[in-house]
């Protein structure tokens, strides 16, 4: 004998989340993307093509005309939110008010700031190719002196990471560089020079360090961070993994992973 836990309507055609690539069916999967991912609230999820589909999808047309309202009013997420965490009873009274009070403290924060916050999610998603855009979107807005070069140190280090992600090592290395020359850190300049072996060859990277001034000393300790990094015992099991593997396969999951990342 088998139980259907959800205890709402399924819709027979799903609600396709942009941000995540996901579809969903029911009002409780709406409730735990929601609940899980509050930074990644925004207007591609706050839209009539939502309220549509819950109207036509669920035949939850109350919270339908009540979410509308509250579109139109614009008041914020929260008020946009959490009706819909009640029609499905889906949070205690507690939780309700512990996740209000993280889209107040969403809701205050700069514009910037909010879409660095899903960047650096997608990014930890290995959604690295959405990552890049959202980053890029806070750089070409980039006023001097508006959050500091700190913040926008960290916006260059991210998206080289997101770069990184799709194999893309020139790029990245780029954005460690721009980290650096905002920032001046020993961490931002062991990235760059991480990067640089990955898409040159050994004169180039030669080259490149004789270009850089770089201290001989520093550079050496660089090589022997990442020499350990590479011996340590997570690395070497999956290595050891990957070799059990044929070949063709190993390939063909990285190429999965890549094209999955990739998407926008």
């Amino acid at each position: 004998m088998s139980y259907d836990l959800c205890l709402l309507p399924q819709a027979k055609k799903p609600y396709y989340i942009e941000n995540i690539r996901t579809n969903i069916y029911s009002l409780e999967e709406l409730c735990f993307y929601l609940y899980n991912n509050a930074c990644l609230i925004d207007e591609t999820l706050m839209n009539e093509r939502l309220l549509d589909w819950l109207r036509d999808e669920l035949g939850l047309k109350k919270l339908y005309r009540q979410l509308y309202e509250q579109l139109e009013k614009k008041d914020g997420a929260g008020f946009f939110i959490l009706p819909i965490f009640r029609e499905a009873g889906y949070l205690t009274n507690t939780q309700m008010r512990e996740y209000q009070e993280e889209l107040a403290k969403l809701e205050v924060q700069s514009a910037d700031m909010k879409q660095k916050m899903r960047g650096d999610y997608l990014a930890k998603e290995k959604m690295y190719a959405r990552a890049v855009w959202e980053y890029q979107q806070i750089l070409k807005r980039q006023s001097p002196g508006k959050l500091g070069v700190q913040f926008y140190g960290a916006i260059w280090n991210n998206l080289g990471v997101a770069y990184a992600g799709l194999f893309r090592f020139e790029q990245a290395a780029e954005c460690f560089l721009e980290a650096y020359r905002l920032t001046k850190t020993k961490e931002t300049f062991r990235k760059y020079i991480s990067a640089l072996p990955l898409f040159l060859s050994g004169k180039e990277y030669q080259e490149k360090l004789k270009e850089l001034d770089a201290d001989p000393y520093l550079v050496q300790k660089i090589q022997e961070h990442n020499a350990k990094v590479c011996m340590q015992k997570e690395y070497q099991e999956e290595k050891e993994r990957m070799m059990q593997r044929p070949r063709g396969q190993v390939l063909e999951e990285w190429k999965e992973q890549y094209r999955k990342s990739s998407k926008i």
